[in-house]
C-alpha cells in the first residue's frame, strides 16, 4: 500500500523546487550523459551545473557538497584541457584506460584522506546535521571527478557509490528533484562503467 503522506510530501517538495535547481539538474544529467559517451561537452555543460549547485548547497547547509562543486569547476577546467590534449608521439587524444593496482590503492587512500579532512572541517566550522554522510559522499565524488579527468574507467565505480549516498542525502535535505537526479546519475554511471570498460585501451598491470 502506498504511503500517501510520503507521496504528498514528494509532490510538495517538487512544487517547491527552485528554477535554478531544475537547470542544475538538467545540465548535470546532460554532463553525465556526455561523459558516458566520452564527449568533451561533459565539461562546459558540467561547469554550469557545478556553479549553480555551489549556490544551492550553500543555502541548504550542505557545505561539503558546496566545496565539491567548487572542486568540480576547477577539475572540469583541467579535464577539458586533458581530454583535448594530444600525445606528442601519436598525436592522438589520451585513451580511456584502467588504473593499475597501485593507482587504485593510491586513490583509495586519497579518498580516505579527503574524508578525514572534510569531516574534521565540518565538525569544527559548520552546523552540518549530516557530517559523516556529507563527508563520505564528498570524498568519493572528489576522487571520481579526478579519475574522470584522467580518463580512468574506475571513476564510474566511485560515482555509483556516491550516487547511492547522494540520493538519500539530497532527499533528506528537501532537494527532492536533485535526489531524483542522482537516481538518473546512478543509472548512467552503471551504463558508463560498462561502456568505458569496453573502450579501455590499457589493461591494468599485474
Amino acid at each position: 500500500m502506498v504511503d500517501t503522506d510520503l507521496f504528498q510530501t514528494l509532490i510538495q517538495n517538487a512544487r517547491d523546487t527552485r528554477f535554478s535547481e531544475f537547470i542544475a539538474v538538467i545540465t548535470g544529467v546532460m554532463s553525465v550523459w556526455y561523459a558516458r559517451r566520452e564527449n568533451i561537452l561533459v565539461y562546459p555543460v558540467g561547469i554550469v551545473s557545478a556553479l549553480i549547485y555551489v549556490y544551492l548547497c550553500f543555502i541548504s547547509g550542505l557545505y561539503a557538497d558546496m566545496g565539491i562543486n567548487l572542486f568540480y569547476f576547477f577539475m572540469s577546467v583541467y579535464g577539458w584541457y586533458n581530454w583535448t590534449r594530444h600525445d606528442r608521439t601519436t598525436q592522438k587524444v589520451i585513451p580511456v584506460s584502467f588504473c593499475t593496482p597501485k593507482q587504485n590503492a593510491v586513490f583509495a587512500l586519497i579518498t580516505l584522506g579527503f574524508f578525514v579532512i572534510i569531516y574534521a572541517v565540518l565538525l569544527k566550522y559548520t552546523d552540518s546535521t549530516v557530517p559523516i554522510l556529507d563527508s563520505v559522499s564528498t570524498a568519493i565524488f572528489i576522487t571520481g571527478m579526478w579519475l574522470m579527468a584522467l580518463k580512468k574507467t574506475e571513476n564510474w565505480i566511485y560515482w555509483i557509490i556516491g550516487d547511492v549516498m547522494a540520493i538519500f542525502l539530497f532527499s533528506y535535505k528537501g532537494l527532492v528533484f536533485s535526489g531524483f537526479q542522482y537516481i538518473v546519475f546512478l543509472i548512467l554511471a552503471i551504463a558508463g562503467l560498462i561502456e568505458w570498460s569496453k573502450r579501455s585501451k590499457i589493461k591494468p598491470a599485474l
